[in-house]
């Protein structure tokens, strides 16, 4: 897999360097940061499109809430309501003194005025954001400690599993029917059709809805990595071993193996690595900012906390070979607006989807990649918005939630690990030639 990738002037080599060297070890850090690594979601939403039917083969699907007690206390301070009215009863006030810190709004701000947080609360953003937000409020919103439940095999795979990539591919990617996708189990045989056609349609798509096709492509094959990488090999006395799977890699990216299908998903892989250091480097300034806190209780850690994530902000920008987004949605403004509309639409749907999965690991990372991918684009369509931000009080034009935050670094996390266990399925596919 080298050379230049489709739709942006950058090579692979570049990317596989630049990540190995200055991305990768700094954004391991970051996720084991106490402010990256509780993760709230809510597991038990229902599927809102078919009755759920999936089922783990092994206990791993599992994931392990954590207990209250085990919760930094500015974390949980930040989760309560966006504005609550409990906030007026001085009682409650000495009680939730942390809260009102961050302003018992977001837990990336402290030390503001109350009136300007219920000012900001009555602001509706959801104009903006591309994926279904958990409620945090909802009693079966839980945390999870993302450190102790690793996004790895599990087993879950079969009809349930290819529904929901199915649904997602078929229905949310701008594909007619009639265009059959390749090494899709579900569809009907197409004889001697190899899925060319498919790609004649794709490339004749306008740019924008190429790169959606793009992005769900690079998330599938770096989820398909993970699990390659992360791989149940054994289980002796109750003891697994975890670790690389060659067979099941070749299996899933080998281009023999897949018609050649394998390597245009890993080239999708770094489409989606590019696209969401673009949305890294462009969110730089709103953390830069004094008024920013990533705010767990403790200073000293969030401090240190902060000083990493800038410092790998700073590495983004040092990249020169990004994704030029200014490309997208640059028609005439109606048709534009309608165009991103419509994109936002579909990958909101994709993020409801994930309620479908049916397993709860699964389920936990999915949803966290696509609302990580979702948070990344609400930032590349806010450049005019996190440019005008104030100084030192909180914005209504752009807004990110902690959930966002977290979201949004795991995601890349993820990404510059896919790539990292890439080049050490090269040397392994080497070793066994």
């Amino acid at each position: 897999l080298t050379g230049v990738l489709d739709d942006c002037l950058c090579d692979i080599e570049s990317i596989d360097d630049f990540n190995t060297f200055k991305i990768f070890p700094k954004i391991q850090k970051l996720q084991e940061r106490d402010y990256f690594r509780y993760y709230k979601v809510n597991l038990k939403r229902p599927c809102p499109f078919w009755a759920d039917d999936g089922h783990c083969s092994i206990k791993d699907c599992h994931v392990e809430p954590c207990p209250e007690s085990k919760i930094p206390v500015g974390i949980k301070a930040g989760s309560t309501n966006k504005y609550s009215k409990a906030a007026n009863n001085s009682k409650e006030l000495e009680d939730c003194e942390q809260a009102n810190k961050l302003g018992a709004v977001n837990s990336t701000l402290s030390n503001q005025s109350k009136e300007a947080f219920i000012d900001w609360a009555r602001y509706d953003d959801s104009q903006d954001h591309f994926c279904e937000l958990d409620d945090e409020r909802s009693p079966d919103a839980q945390y999870v400690d993302l450190l102790l439940n690793p996004e790895r095999y599990t087993g879950y795979k079969g009809p349930s599993a290819w529904r929901v990539w199915n649904s997602i591919y078929e229905e949310n990617c701008f594909k007619p029917r009639s265009v059959y996708r390749p090494l899709n189990p579900l569809a009907p045989s197409r004889g001697g059709d190899d899925g060319e056609s498919f790609y004649t349609w794709l490339e004749g798509l306008c740019l924008e809805k190429r790169v959606f096709y793009k992005l769900i492509s690079g998330l599938h094959a770096s989820i398909n990595l993970h699990l390659c990488a992360n791989y149940l090999l054994e289980e002796t006395w109750g003891k697994p071993r975890w670790g690389p799977n060659v067979k099941e890699f070749t299996r899933r990216f080998d281009p023999i193996e897949t018609k050649g299908e394998g390597p245009r998903r890993l080239k999708n892989l770094y489409f989606l690595y590019l696209i969401e250091l673009r949305a890294l480097s462009k969110v730089a300034p709103y953390f830069e900012r004094s008024v920013v806190d990533l705010y767990t209780g403790n200073g000293h850690e969030d401090a240190e906390s902060k000083a990493l994530l800038l410092d790998i902000f700073r590495d983004t920008k040092s990249f020169h070979m990004h994704f030029d987004e200014k490309s997208m949605f640059a028609g005439d403004k109606k048709g534009a607006k309608s165009l991103k509309e419509e994109f936002r639409l579909h990958f909101k749907n994709i993020s409801r989807i994930m309620d479908c999965v049916g397993c709860d690991k699964c389920r936990l990372w999915g949803k966290l990649q696509t609302q990580g991918l979702g948070t990344a684009l609400k930032i590349l369509f806010s450049e005019k918005e996190i440019q005008s931000l104030p100084e030192n009080s909180p914005s209504k034009g752009f807004q990110l939630t902690r959930q966002e935050i977290v979201a949004l670094v795991n995601a890349f996390g993820r990404l510059s690990t896919s790539i990292r266990e890439l080049q050490n399925f090269k040397v392994l596919l080497q070793q066994t030639r």
